[in-house]
């Protein structure tokens, strides 16, 4: 069994989810969201860290997964993206998790088994795949989905038997020494 933490970043809010994988699926721990208002781009980002640390803390997972940052329409909103996804990375590092990094298509995939689909239907089969009483928010659910893509190896909604495949890009600085330092 492997507790997985799956982080949707963004500037403003950041969602996050956690949940247990193993051989009898995935289960739900919790989601949520980081909620860093409106102040200076640098506070946010510290904000962001230290909250995602306080969920490596209370949560221990053993493995991270993170969306990664699709280019915008508008540079300087995916320059403060992917800042954010820094600031969340920066703090599994920090704790020496594996971070891995999925794509949105890869996500979606994985989860509703179309690359293309909406925020509604990711919502939905996130409630159906972890038997939720109702449905979560879009930046909880994005996030759980990004873990429970990491649980089925970013591969689809089926894990390879007896090995755990990924499709997911792991960080090289995490590949070595990161399982063994906690």
């Amino acid at each position: 069994m492997v507790r997985i933490l799956g982080l949707d970043p963004g500037s403003r809010i950041t969602g996050y989810g956690v949940v247990d994988a193993g051989k009898q699926g995935v289960r739900y721990v919790a989601s949520g969201c980081i909620r860093v208002g409106n102040g200076a781009l640098a506070g946010r980002l510290l904000e962001i860290h230290r909250h995602v640390a306080e969920l490596v803390d209370t949560y221990t997972p053993g493995e991270i997964a993170i969306e990664r940052v699709f280019m915008h329409r508008n540079p300087d909103s995916a320059l403060k993206l992917g800042q954010a996804r820094g600031a969340a990375i920066c703090a599994a590092v920090v704790a020496r998790l594996p971070v891995a990094e999925y794509t949105a298509l890869q996500v979606k995939q994985s989860v509703v088994g179309q690359g293309h689909a909406r925020k509604d239907q990711v919502q939905e089969m996130v409630k159906r795949l972890l038997d939720l009483a109702g449905h979560p928010g879009t930046d909880a659910a994005d996030a759980l989905a990004c873990a429970i893509c990491h649980a089925h190896g970013g591969l689809g909604a089926v894990p390879a038997r007896g090995r755990r495949a990924r499709a997911g890009t792991l960080s090289a600085w995490t590949r070595g020494s990161a399982r063994t330092a906690k």
